[in-house]
């Protein structure tokens, strides 16, 4: 499953966008990293909010749908402790806590290169029947 996911997220057009990439995946479980460009920067000069949110949310997603089905956002909540600057090497790392047929959970972290944590978030998704796409 992990394979079709990782061309999936090859392609999907803000991830490239933002320059992120894949570093591992497998069954409830995702690594996702990204450069801080200025072009991110929020009006204090680091990373803005969004940039890093979109960071988690594509560990998230690949996270969550890495068991072959389609499983959707129904709830993130965010917790940014430390600012990221242009040029800081960002990984996001996705975790799964608890599955049901229906409802997921996931724990993400960012954190700097240094180890240094920026931003935890914790997540739920919605489970669907549906097959993923392919790619």
């Amino acid at each position: 499953m992990g394979e079709s996911l990782d061309k999936l997220f090859e392609c999907e057009p803000y991830a490239r966008k933002l320059g992120m990439r894949l570093l591992e995946i497998g069954p409830g479980m995702a690594m996702v990293e990204m450069r801080v460009t200025e072009d991110m920067n929020n009006i204090f000069g680091s990373a803005h909010g969004a940039a890093i949110y979109a960071l988690m949310d594509g560990a998230f997603e690949l996270a969550a749908n890495s068991h072959g089905t389609v499983s959707v956002a129904l709830d993130v909540n965010v917790n940014y402790l430390h600012p990221a600057v242009a040029g800081d090497i960002l990984t996001a790392s996705a975790r799964e806590l608890s599955r049901s047929p229906k409802i997921s959970t996931y724990f993400i972290e960012v954190k700097k290169e240094n180890g240094r944590l920026v931003a935890t978030a914790q997540a739920m998704a919605y489970n669907k029947r549906d097959p993923l796409p392919t790619p």
